[in-house]
């Protein structure tokens, strides 16, 4: 219930005047506030972001990461929110500026791939968006965003990068010369910071880091704070040499453990978090593509087990399946045991836990590995009955080459671009 309104700024400039005039009594609100009032927090060359917008793209975030933020962290991230909040307007009123439009079509159609990744309908995503504190239209503003930008750097700074033939013919050059050396795939988190606000962008960079560690998603964290152009596809880079990456990078990427997080790095222009998603050999077969033929025995824990009968069950059925002499018998022991049993003949071994990965790489065809599991899962073998070893890769293509160094120098000319649009934006925080 609603009783008066009062223009703000006129009831803050003549409130005593008011008060001495009308007699007014001290008041008791009857009234409730309505939470459906959105407030301006910050309204960006004219353009409005409310309390309500920062607090829903903040709900993605937890959402993302499973609620597992404290409140100091929350407080923090609601202050990143805003300014990637701010970005956006900004971005998309200079592609707006530029006659670039997005239509609802193309909106509707990215968010629906975004719901399918999810494994959900539209209708049950919005739902779960709801459930988490956000909405679909948070969502569809930052595609929109996401969008809005892509298209005005290809219009209006692509054009004017320009790669020549004889860099990428260098750099094929040079990959045929690095045959064998270490090539590594990584995503990136980029947070811009003038000097006299490089420390406080360092912390938040911290935080972030600790979050992640902590098992919050890179990707979610990349695509909602990155500044850099890699923000709209999780910071993926892509397959990249140490060559490649800036000066400041190189000794940190090749130290890190596949999956493994940076520490903050300081690069030209602000700071930097880099996660080590794969590694491999260049022009070299790369056993993490590796095709598995496997047959998994699973065998149920009572739940009232304790930790050392476990192990002793454990220790039996590594006993039976080490003696097993191969996939053939493995229907028979798995009964013997009162196991079941299931096959897969397609399995990568990239896409297997990197604990397993490491034990597969090691093991004859025809071998087990020790048992694993949970009380939850149960106790687990998995039999190796055959590996098809991946062909060595080639040269990458000319249009390959071209495209990653093409990338690269939009990226960086995407960052000054969004530069000089906060130095000449007007903001007023509210």
């Amino acid at each position: 219930m609603v009783v008066a309104v009062l223009p703000g700024p006129v009831w803050a400039q003549n409130a005593r005047g008011m008060a001495e005039t009308l007699q007014l009594p001290d008041l008791k609100v009857m009234g409730t506030v309505d939470p459906n009032v959105r407030k301006a927090t910050a309204i960006v060359n004219g353009d409005i972001i409310t309390d309500t917008d920062v607090d829903h793209r903040l709900q993605l975030v937890l959402i993302a990461n499973s609620g597992r933020i404290s409140d100091e962290e929350r407080d923090v991230l609601r202050l990143q929110v805003l300014r990637n909040l701010i970005d956006e307007k900004l971005q998309i009123q200079e592609a707006g500026s530029n006659e670039v439009r997005i239509s609802e079509a193309e909106v509707e159609a990215a968010y629906n791939r975004v719901a399918a990744n999810f494994r959900q309908s539209t209708g049950d995503f919005e739902a779960f968006l709801r459930a988490g504190g956000s909405s679909p239209a948070s969502i569809k503003q930052q595609i929109r965003g996401e969008l809005a930008w892509s298209r005005l750097l290809r219009k209006k700074v692509e054009p004017f990068v320009n790669v020549g033939d004889d860099e990428v013919q260098s750099v094929i050059r040079k990959l045929e010369e690095s045959k064998g050396q270490d090539e590594f795939r990584v995503g990136e988190i980029f947070l811009s910071a003038a000097p006299e606000v490089q420390l406080q962008v360092q912390n938040d960079a911290r935080r972030i880091v600790d979050q992640v560690r902590a098992g919050a998603s890179f990707v979610a964290y990349a695509r909602q704070f990155s500044e850099a152009s890699t923000a709209a596809v999780g910071g993926e880079l892509g397959w990249v040499r140490v060559e490649q990456l800036s000066p400041a990078l190189q000794a940190v990427v090749p130290n890190l453990p596949r999956g493994g997080v940076s520490d903050p790095v300081l690069v030209p222009g602000g700071v930097a978090i880099i996660a080590l998603i794969d590694k491999r050999q260049v022009m070299s077969a790369d056993p993490m593509n590796a095709i598995l033929s496997l047959k998994q025995l699973t065998l149920p824990l009572p739940a009232n087990m304790s930790e050392a009968e476990a192990r002793k069950l454990a220790a039996r059925v590594q006993e039976k399946t080490r003696a097993m002499g191969g996939c053939g018998r493995a229907e028979a022991v798995a009964q013997e045991l009162g196991a079941s049993i299931v096959s897969n003949d397609q399995l990568r071994m990239r896409d297997m836990p990197p604990a397993l990965q490491e034990i597969m790489k090691a093991m004859p065809v025809g071998t087990a590995t020790p048992p694993f599991g949970s009380p939850d899962e149960g106790l687990r073998v998995l039999v190796l009955c055959g590996r098809d070893d991946p062909p060595a890769a080639g040269v990458p293509s000319f249009d390959e080459v071209y495209g990653q160094m093409n990338d690269q120098r939009v990226n960086s000319a995407a960052r000054r671009y969004l530069r000089d649009l906060r130095r000449d934006a007007v903001v007023d925080y509210r």
